[in-house]
């Protein structure tokens, strides 16, 4: 009899830990997501006006055009393109310090700041851990307003409010740094620009 009954238990208890851990809290975690977070539940999804994705403001893009501010260098290359999706891979380069690969690209990356007056500062150099970081620190956007404010034709003050107002606050109030979320700072400048052609 008491055999019957441990082995009851030994079954009785795997499964009710399963029943716990594998549908009732990824269901409850998934109802709260979806009821009070959904855009955060969603990848943090951002729309242009046509409602089309443009990207997540959770993941790093590459931007080239001096008519944007430029994100920090990654590793992680991403497909292009309206219909391209992402890879999903983050990882750094793991090159030592004492790499000459490692150093020859940050000689490149520091001349051509250099050659766009733009101070090379550290996340405008190094990349981050996962290479997917969204974010630049403020004193990389304001190296970078002039360059915009350039090549769009527009007041250094209007990129200063726009950074401004992109500009994510340290976690919590304490944990990290301020930090400017380059992709909805740059679809700010594309709408900014798109309301200004309407306008005239």
């Amino acid at each position: 009899m008491a055999f019957i009954r441990e082995t009851i238990r030994a079954i009785f208890i795997p499964l009710m830990l399963w029943l716990l851990t594998a549908i009732i809290y990824p269901l409850i975690i998934l109802v709260v997501g979806q009821v009070f977070f959904p855009f955060q539940a969603n990848g943090s999804v951002t729309l242009n006006l046509k409602n089309e994705p443009i990207g997540s403001a959770l993941i790093g893009q590459v931007f080239t055009s001096d008519q944007y501010f430029h994100s920090r260098p990654s590793t992680v290359r991403y497909s292009q393109g309206k219909k391209a999706k992402p890879t999903g891979i983050s990882g750094a380069s793991n090159l030592a310090a004492s790499n000459p690969e490692l150093l020859k690209r940050i000689v490149e990356q520091g001349n051509q700041l250099r050659d766009e007056n733009i101070q090379p500062i550290a996340d405008l150099i190094y990349t981050s851990g996962s290479g997917l970081d969204p974010h630049i620190s403020l004193k990389a956007a304001f190296e970078q307003r002039i360059r915009v404010a350039r090549a769009r034709g527009v007041q250094d003050d209007e990129i200063l409010r726009l950074i401004n107002k992109y500009t994510d606050s340290r976690f919590l109030w304490i944990f990290g740094e301020p930090g400017v979320n380059i992709l909805r700072l740059n679809y700010a400048l594309d709408l900014q620009e798109f309301n200004r052609k309407q306008n005239k």
